[in-house]
């Protein structure tokens, strides 16, 4: 057995080896690239996209002890695949232990895949150890509705679906409609500036307070990645009661994101969201923004696929996370 391997025996060929850093991240983009076709990748998503080397680089430096918890699937000699494991304290004090594996197509099918999830449930079990969380910690993955391969080697090694979200497209930005200026009496929209980002945080935090399966949001967290320039709100006198956080994609500034749509509850089906969509994406628009994307929890109550739909949004993808217990 290489480095890292969980304790059964590989396809012949294959092994485990640590992640090595920079010389890394163009093998790891390359399987990124090559379980496209077969899966179905969106390659436009903003939840999860086709990432250049520079990504892949930079999502790696995020990891904790990356040599430990990112590991290089090998044949003869080459990286055909990869498993990655994060965590973090979800909103209910869960501790969820995520892992997500990359395998080329023509390498599927061997037994490779589930050598990969038993290395990546072997090792949450050590984390969830050091930790001390085995209280409230669960596994976690995820696989996109279109990865056929993926999502049966989860449900065969007893994975539950537990939310999904769905991500939209509006094609063509110039062919969104603009508002009109019917809003309720007393209500008014505008930018939002920094003495405004507390509001605007609570506002995107209470919108959640009913809904599962989120991580905790820190307001400094909002304030580190503040990015307001098409950012926009409605307020009723002083108060605020709606927004809407749109920004441009650092990756591909042709494309903008609807990063959150809220409005408080006492004040919806009054069009203000729809008002707050419109505004946001006109800001999107004038920021040279050509298409938009936005994702929304199938399990969210208040989802408004028809407000989306209604301006031109048109559904892509559903990007599904599963769980299961620790052994």
């Amino acid at each position: 057995m290489s480095d890292g391997a969980p304790g059964q025996d590989l396809p012949v060929g294959f092994g485990f080896r640590p992640y090595r850093g920079d010389d890394d991240h163009g093998p790891m983009a390359a399987v990124r690239l090559g379980c496209a076709e077969r899966d179905r990748v969106d390659a436009r998503s903003v939840v999860e996209g086709l990432p250049t080397a520079a990504e892949v680089a930079e999502a790696s430096a995020e990891l904790e002890e990356r040599s430990k918890n990112q590991i290089m699937v090998v044949h003869d000699g080459s990286v055909v695949g990869y498993t990655t494991i994060r965590w973090w304290l979800e909103r209910d004090n869960t501790w969820l232990y995520l892992h997500r594996g990359y395998l080329l197509p023509e390498h599927r099918g061997q037994g490779m895949g589930s050598a990969m999830l038993s290395w990546a449930e072997e090792r949450i079990g050590q984390l969830v150890e050091q930790h001390g969380t085995a209280r409230t910690a669960v596994i976690g993955a995820n696989a996109t509705a279109s990865e056929q391969d993926a999502t049966a080697l989860l449900l065969a090694a007893g994975y539950r679906r537990v939310f999904s979200l769905v991500e939209l497209e509006l094609g063509d930005l110039q062919q969104s409609p603009e508002r009109g200026s019917e809003l309720p009496a007393g209500i008014r929209t505008g930018p939002i500036g920094p003495s405004h980002y507390r509001a605007a945080w609570r506002m995107v935090v209470d919108s959640y307070a009913d809904t599962g399966f989120h991580q905790n949001w820190p307001f400094q967290d909002f304030v580190d990645t503040a990015d307001p320039a098409c950012w926009r709100a409605a307020w009723h006198g002083q108060d605020m009661v709606g927004v809407a956080l749109c920004s441009i994609r650092r990756q591909n500034r042709t494309v903008g994101e609807v990063e959150e749509l809220s409005v408080r509850t006492d004040q919806r089906r009054l069009g203000i969201g729809r008002a707050l969509l419109l505004d946001g994406l006109r800001s999107l628009r004038e920021q040279g923004a050509t298409t938009a994307r936005l994702f929304t929890g199938t399990a969210n109550p208040h989802r408004s696929y028809d407000l989306y739909e209604s301006v031109g949004f048109r559904r892509q993808n559903e990007y599904v996370r599963y769980r299961k217990p620790l052994a």
